[in-house]
């Protein structure tokens, strides 16, 4: 028996070793082009599609149809599947019961060609739509929500993270389904970063959020990136993303939606790096997508003017009468729809006060009591379905003026570039507006003492004139802006000045 050491047994080893090397090279070698092969395996794979689930009798949507308004509502989509654990993934089924839905109250899915025309024309293919957008390019939208497409005639549209197209195989579409669903005529696709999809630390805590709308921490640096570090990465991150739908002859992207849909005010960039952004996506797309906006922005002249539209989110759970019911909040309405607004209380939306949770319209009207603490209580109407208003008067009666540290409140223009906002109080009526540059005008009128008053504000995209009383009391003028950024409804708001005050109200509120 040889020992391990002896020279006899290095001598039969040698030959074993140089045999097995010999064996080994080729596959070593191969490695590479194996694993080349598989990523273009994918790439190029295209999986089976699930037959549309079977179809059921009604869809179950009890909610009135929306009004017949020539205005899309963008539906923001992502995932389309079996896949229960994420509240952003909609079954089959439900989907399928979505469209029958849409397809039965009349409406029509517009293209992204045919919502872009809408944004610049204001004019759409039919009185009921709707832009269905899918958000990072799921596999999901080629296997289940395809089909279900075709079987009710609807158009959809993928926001592709292009990057990740053929990658974490089945999350995300190969581009051979992209293909595939591009011949269809049934989708195009659009921009939603190449890898700017991600989270990433902000600070030096580690705190994580949005890479695409946060400027990062660079570590080695011990700070966060410069304005022009951010700026670089963004606009290569967006070159590279229509590139790779370009070069995979797609046509260019005319649209980008915002990754986790994160909101400017709410990053780190402040309002210069906010700008910078905004400037990049201004000189590539025409306008972007998001579904969280710090004003209103449903699709319309507001929207156009600003380069930004607000999407209706569906997620799991969302029925077709959810679907219709919040399709009719956001239609947009006609001044003459809102004859008497003061009379139903489910289209208001409290926007502000504390404990503005607790309180509601009554708290306007003095039907309901104020929560206790609460000193100043606002709330808009129809806030979504209203934001393209310019031309409208409001005639309301205010009550209840008993001391001068309370008033009421009518805000027009309402969440708009340009709001105009008028304060009345026992004695002095006071209007406060925005100018074009940005800069606040404010001006008043003393009144006769008195609980009572009445007020008459004329809007019209030139001006707003106030009356109080019957006489005229201030105008504000636009100052050469455009009609779109002064476009906006009406809130109400009434404040009091301490805990033993009087609460004002609103006892009548016409709209003509």
């Amino acid at each position: 028996m040889r020992h391990h050491g002896s020279p006899g047994g290095r001598g039969v080893r040698r030959p074993l070793l140089r045999a097995a090397l010999g064996l080994l090279a080729p596959a070593v070698l191969a490695l590479p082009f194996a694993a080349a092969w598989q990523y273009d395996a994918l790439q190029r794979s295209v999986a089976d599609q699930a037959a549309p689930p079977a179809a059921a009798g009604a869809a179950g949507a009890d909610a009135k149809a929306a009004p017949a308004r020539n205005a899309p509502v963008v539906l923001a989509y992502h995932d389309i599947g079996p896949d229960s654990r994420s509240r952003y993934t909609v079954s089959a089924e439900d989907f399928d019961a979505q469209l029958r839905a849409l397809r039965e109250a009349g409406y029509r899915a517009l293209s992204t060609r045919e919502f872009t025309d809408f944004l610049r024309t204001g004019r759409t293919p039919a009185p009921r739509t709707v832009y269905l957008t899918f958000d990072d390019g799921a596999h999901g939208l080629w296997v289940h929500a395809d089909p279900i497409l075709a079987r009710h005639g609807m158009k959809g549209a993928a926001y592709l993270i292009t990057g990740q197209v053929g990658t974490h195989r089945p999350y995300y579409l190969s581009w051979a389904e992209v293909d595939r669903m591009a011949d269809s005529g049934r989708w195009d696709f659009q921009a939603h970063t190449h890898l700017g999809h991600d989270r990433a630390p902000v600070d030096a805590a580690g705190r994580e959020r949005s890479a695409f709308t946060n400027r990062l921490w660079r570590p080695a640096d011990g700070r966060v990136e410069t304005q022009d570090e951010y700026r670089r990465r963004i606009a290569a991150d967006l070159d590279r993303s229509v590139r790779d739908l370009t070069e995979h002859g797609l046509p260019r992207p005319e649209l980008f939606a915002y990754p986790f849909s994160e909101r400017l005010d709410r990053s780190n960039l402040g309002p210069r790096g906010a700008e910078v952004l905004r400037s990049l996506l201004r000189e590539r797309f025409t306008a972007t997508l998001t579904n969280s906006t710090f004003r209103p922005l449903p699709p319309g002249r507001r929207a156009a003017a600003a380069g930004q539209v607000q999407r209706l989110e569906v997620t799991r759970g969302t029925t077709p009468a959810d679907l219709l019911r919040d399709l009719a909040r956001w239609a947009p309405v006609a001044p003459s729809d809102a004859e008497r607004p003061l009379s139903h209380p489910e289209h208001w939306r409290v926007t502000g006060g504390t404990k503005s949770q607790r309180a509601g319209l009554g708290t306007l009207t003095g039907a309901d009591r104020p929560p206790h603490g609460t000193d100043f209580v606002s709330a808009a109407y129809r806030p979504l379905a209203t934001a393209d208003w310019t031309t409208y008067r409001l005639r309301a009666t205010v009550g209840g003026l008993r001391s001068t540290t309370n008033s009421a409140g009518i805000t027009v223009r309402s969440d708009s570039e340009h709001p105009v906002a008028l304060s009345v109080g026992r004695n002095t009526a006071t209007l406060a507006s925005r100018g074009p540059r940005g800069a606040d005008a404010r001006s008043s009128c003393r009144l006769d003492p008195a609980a009572r008053h009445e007020a008459d504000v004329s809007v019209t995209p030139e001006r707003v004139r106030v009356s109080v009383d019957g006489r005229p009391c201030a105008t504000v003028r636009a100052g050469g802006r455009r009609t779109a950024e002064g476009a906006g409804g009406f809130a109400l708001s009434v404040r009091v000045g301490g805990p033993d005050t009087p609460w004002p109200r609103f006892t009548s509120l016409r709209v003509e």
